[in-house]
């Protein structure tokens, strides 16, 4: 059965938490397998199922289906954190999910004990936040006071983080979160981005992969780290440039040596690369937004993906900034509420490829890693491997920068 799917009976109060079952011969949106439009209008019309209205999720579309009438798709419901704490029929529900091993049925017949359940949604693409949503804000009410951060048996024992969540409206000016997933830098149209794909072989990658799992990591919170050249200081994001690590390790030297004659781009023999971050990134681990500092770092940043694929976001903010101050950086990404005024592009990262940022996608846009287990890549969905490997090679700046993107410039505010 699909976990995607939840069924709202109009007319029958009491039936409207019931899951929908699927029959065992018909397939739905698991990584590797799709069905069609066509298929799911003709098993909708076949199930007898009147006076019922089925809401799933086709890819990353709503479809709904009200019986005796054409099937429409429309935008992914989008919710947002209410203003000045008002209560809602909504709920906002982290830490469960399919990413988790809980479906949403199961999800569902947890809530629907404290009232009829309208619909669950995935809150986001990560599979570990999920909305509930009420017929009456009463029920919202009683069952964010029973569940909110304590642990239920019923889903594993997990402590389940709960927040009232509103329904937005689709207003003209607002970014759309179903933005296209460009697999080559000229999709992307951002001016300094290129993408090279099968950089190194395969056997190049096991060889890298090797020679740093015999190095030692250094942990952080979620993910661990090498530096080579110079240490990244994430407390101050930046460089001691006093403090000299050695040269580049010698395993990367064949690396290098590519680099400098990267294609379309003429500029990357005159700069002698000195710095090194590997990232290894477990699954549903990613990269909060963020553009590299620029009196850190000279123009010129490679990032080689090994091991794993994943997604890259860049955003370009109006005003330079990411987030308000007073925001919460994790809220405010994982659960895309508030906080639009930004322009959205997306790209895939395959392993063995090299991405390079320079001049304007480099000094303007931040990217961002969107921490999911699975990416949805225009038609496919793709699951994060059991780690990605990121090797950042980088030139240390000396004095200054004086680029042209002095909103977005530590050394020019």
């Amino acid at each position: 059965m699909s976990p995607l799917l939840y069924r709202e009976k109009k007319h029958s109060a009491a039936n409207r938490a019931l899951p929908f079952h699927l029959s065992s011969n018909f397939k739905l949106c698991t990584a590797t397998q799709r069905t069609e439009p066509a298929l799911l209008c003709a098993m909708f019309s076949s199930s007898a199922l009147i006076g019922i209205q089925v809401s799933v999720f086709y890819e990353k579309h709503l479809i709904t289906q009200s019986f005796g009438n054409e099937i429409t798709f429309m935008g992914l419901p989008r919710f947002g954190r209410p203003k000045n704490d008002e209560l809602s029929s909504n709920l906002y529900v982290a830490n469960c999910g399919p990413a988790v091993g809980l479906s949403y049925e199961t999800v569902a017949s947890v809530f629907c004990k404290f009232g009829d359940v309208k619909g669950v949604y995935a809150a986001d693409e990560s599979g570990t936040r999920v909305i509930i949503s009420y017929f009456e804000e009463s029920s919202a009410q009683a069952a964010l006071k029973a569940l909110d951060g304590h642990p239920c048996p019923e889903l594993g024992g997990r402590s389940l983080h709960i927040r009232y969540s509103v329904l937005q409206p689709n207003s003209e000016g607002r970014v759309s979160d179903l933005v296209p997933v460009s697999l080559t830098a000229s999709d992307i149209n951002i001016p300094g981005i290129y993408l090279v794909h099968d950089f190194i072989s395969a056997k190049e990658e096991e060889e890298l992969l090797q020679a740093v799992d015999s190095r030692p990591w250094k942990n952080l919170s979620k993910r661990r780290v090498q530096h080579y050249g110079y240490e990244f200081c994430y407390d101050i994001r930046n460089v001691n440039i006093r403090h000299c690590l050695g040269e580049l390790p010698s395993f990367v030297s064949p690396i290098l040596e590519r680099i400098s004659s990267f294609p379309n781009f003429t500029n990357a023999e005159n700069i002698v690369l000195d710095q090194l971050t590997v990232n290894e990134y477990p699954p549903g681990v990613g990269l909060s937004p963020h553009i590299d500092t620029h009196s850190a770092f000279e123009d010129l940043i490679f990032s080689l993906s090994l091991a794993g694929p994943c997604i890259m976001e860049f955003r370009r903010y109006e005003n330079g900034d990411r987030l308000p101050k007073d925001s919460s950086t994790d809220t405010k990404l994982e659960s895309s509420e508030d906080d639009l005024n930004f322009i959205k592009r997306v790209i895939y990262l395959p392993p063995r490829s090299v991405l390079l940022m320079s001049g304007e996608a480099r000094y303007a846009w931040h990217h961002y890693i969107p921490h999911h287990k699975i990416d949805v890549v225009n038609d496919r969905v793709i699951r994060r491997a059991s780690r990605r490997v990121s090797f950042t090679f980088r030139k240390v700046r000396v004095g200054a920068c004086n680029c042209e993107f002095p909103q977005y410039c530590d050394s020019q505010r």
